[in-house]
């Protein structure tokens, strides 16, 4: 009887915790997902105002897409580190994007972008222009792109971004007043 209920209780928390946190909005590639978690209010609010808003959502770039497993997994374990980092309040004053997100960016521009690259009518520059930079990121130069010159909590403190809904429970709502 007692395991049952400790058992029940564990459950009943898990998927309170599951729907608290809206986790199945992460299954998305909606933007507004992104600021779930409040601290993503300027990276979301710099990336609606890019060149990248109209044709690149957050998943585009920062998630791998050399396959549906990598992609899937590289997801889940960056929400993973991610709510860890948000429910023990541990969360930086200033976001800088780790190593792994490093690679998949990178090679998300390139995936992207490689025809503007490689193909000489389509180049300012000469085609052995962007070859000298391989050992590069292409954000050390093109350094407003998308997020522009977003470095802490305070650069969009006034930034419209999606509103979150509450969840509350209408039943309960009735007591808060």
């Amino acid at each position: 009887m007692i395991a049952t209920i400790i058992t029940g209780a564990i459950f009943g928390i898990g998927l309170y915790a599951f729907y608290t946190s809206n986790a199945v909005s992460y299954l998305s590639d909606n933007p507004a997902t992104c600021v779930n978690c409040h601290i993503m209010a300027p990276e979301f609010a710099t990336w609606q105002y890019s060149s990248h808003r109209k044709n690149a959502v957050c998943n585009d770039c920062h998630v791998p897409h050399n396959n549906a497993f990598n992609k899937w997994f590289f997801k889940a374990k960056d929400g993973i580190r991610h709510a860890t980092v948000f429910t023990a309040r541990n969360e930086p004053q200033t976001i800088f994007i780790k190593e792994a997100g490093i690679k998949v960016v990178q090679d998300n521009c390139v995936r992207c972008h490689s025809a503007l690259i490689t193909e000489a009518k389509l180049l300012v520059q000469t085609e052995s222009f962007h070859s000298q930079f391989k050992d590069r990121l292409c954000w050390e130069c093109h350094r407003e792109i998308p997020h522009g010159r977003v470095n802490s909590l305070s650069s969009a403190p006034y930034a419209r971004v999606p509103v979150l809904k509450s969840t509350v429970p209408a039943w309960l709502k009735k007591f808060q007043e």
